[in-house]
């Protein structure tokens, strides 16, 4: 089958044979993989849409799901997107660099030579799985959320061809970042990004996932997965910036694994989406780490923001931290459910989570449900959530001095996300990050 029979308007997702189009231009990847992929594809087709009366989907509008099938996985081909590789400067002095648009390879790789020379893999994830196959094999979806999203999660794998694989194996320290971009183009386009970050022992690295729109007028499926694996003694840092139209529906499904005397630490802006589901889990197998996992969300106009996570101790003697700040404006929503769970053995867990909401709206609606499951006894673990509006003590203070009050209310929002901004290691990042959050502001 040649590959301009996957055009827009003849294979969507709905239609009954696009799984075996995909499958025949995928021969040359590891029958494992494939075979992996086909049962993903059973899986996607057996579970059930979302309902409403389902715990892990409270509160979400679930009209956009039931509209999936209309949209198309985009097909395999070069793109022309010379526009985009301009674009995609954001982070710059970085140790490798990996561009993508419509989950096409837009642009070759770049990756310092001296990293090679230390083992450091850094590629797509089809060629990952030709030249590197039992590496990836042993990390590939070896973990998941679980936290309901799993009929979209076997979509994504079913469906899945592209993607990144960074490895750093042990007593590796890579200072400069990493980044992948992944940009959206054609219309009723379905994309499947897959991040694969994984740190040996006592290695430490960072990579960056921004993700965009060509265009503010397009319309995009995204489900982009992401697998975070850190290492005995091991320091990993993850960026996502979502920044996605507004006429996009999208999913971002992580996990972030620790292991012993480690450190795993994320951090997730979301700007972009109609409507934005997002689920972190934070799975700690060994004692002595600590995970940490940070989000700031603006939404405006008719955004949701659908926030879902887990911070599960396993191992005895972690930590874990959450914050998770949302700032509403116009007629946004945002919802966020948070569970932190002990097992039995996890004694002296040290766990924290925390969901602030500002509200810049009469019309704004937030919905927090935090919670813990406790299992052992020797712990200290809290959970909470705040929901307000600006201070007038404060408004009056910056109208008193002269400020007009859009720029007074856009200073007072900045400090209240300021806590999570200054996060990022690179202080050109974040003022990268306080720009795309101003611009929310003056539309």
């Amino acid at each position: 089958m040649s590959n301009d029979t996957l055009t827009v308007e003849a294979a969507t997702i709905a239609d009954a044979d696009i799984f075996s189009q995909r499958q025949a231009l995928s021969a040359h990847l590891p029958e494992w993989f494939r075979s992996l992929q086909q049962a993903h594809w059973a899986r996607y087709l057996e579970l059930p849409e979302p309902r409403r009366l389902d715990e892990r989907w409270r509160f979400a509008n679930l009209r956009r799901l039931q509209d999936i099938g209309r949209f198309s996985p985009t097909p395999f081909e070069r793109p022309e997107a010379d526009d985009l590789v301009e674009r995609a400067q954001v982070v710059e002095n970085c140790a490798g660099r990996l561009l993508f648009v419509d989950d096409n390879l837009a642009a070759a790789r770049e990756m310092d030579p001296e990293l090679e020379k230390q083992g450091v893999i850094f590629t797509t994830l089809g060629d990952a799985l030709n030249r590197h196959g039992d590496l990836v094999k042993k990390y590939f979806m070896a973990e998941t959320p679980d936290l309901g999203s799993e009929k979209y999660e076997a979509l994504h794998v079913a469906l899945l061809r592209s993607g990144v694989f960074l490895y750093v194996p042990d007593n590796v320290e890579v200072k400069r970042p990493f980044v992948v971009y992944n940009f959206t183009q054609r219309n009723g386009g379905a994309i499947f990004p897959h991040t694969l970050f994984v740190t040996g022992r006592n290695a430490r690295a960072t990579l960056v996932d921004y993700q965009a729109a060509a265009s503010p007028d397009t319309e995009h499926l995204v489900i982009a997965n992401a697998h975070i694996h850190t290492g005995d003694g091991a320091e990993s840092h993850h960026r996502i910036i979502q920044n996605w139209n507004e006429r996009t529906l999208s999913f971002q499904l992580n996990t972030n694994n620790a292991q012993r005397d480690s450190q795993a630490k994320s951090i997730i802006v979301n700007i972009g989406s109609a409507q934005a589901r997002q689920e972190v889990h934070g799975k700690i197998f060994g004692s002595g780490s600590n995970v940490e996992m940070y989000s700031v969300n603006v939404p405006t106009g008719e955004q949701e923001f659908d926030q879902r996570t887990l911070q599960t101790h396993i191992a005895p003697n972690s930590r874990s931290d959450l914050l998770f700040k949302n700032a509403l404006l116009d007629q946004t929503r945002t919802i966020f459910s948070g569970l932190i769970i002990v097992e039995e053995n996890a004694q002296q867990t040290d766990a924290y989570q925390t969901n602030n909401n500002l509200m810049l709206s009469e019309e704004a609606e937030s919905n927090s449900l935090p919670g813990l499951e406790i299992k052992a006894n020797d712990v200290k673990c809290s959970h909470g959530a705040t929901t307000g509006r600006i201070d007038e003590s404060n408004m009056f203070y910056f109208l008193a001095r002269g400020i007009p009050p859009a720029g007074a209310r856009e200073l007072l929002v900045f400090g209240f996300l300021e806590e999570i901004i200054q996060k990022f290691e690179t202080p050109a990042m974040a003022e990268h990050v306080r720009s795309l959050l101003a611009a929310k502001f003056h539309l």
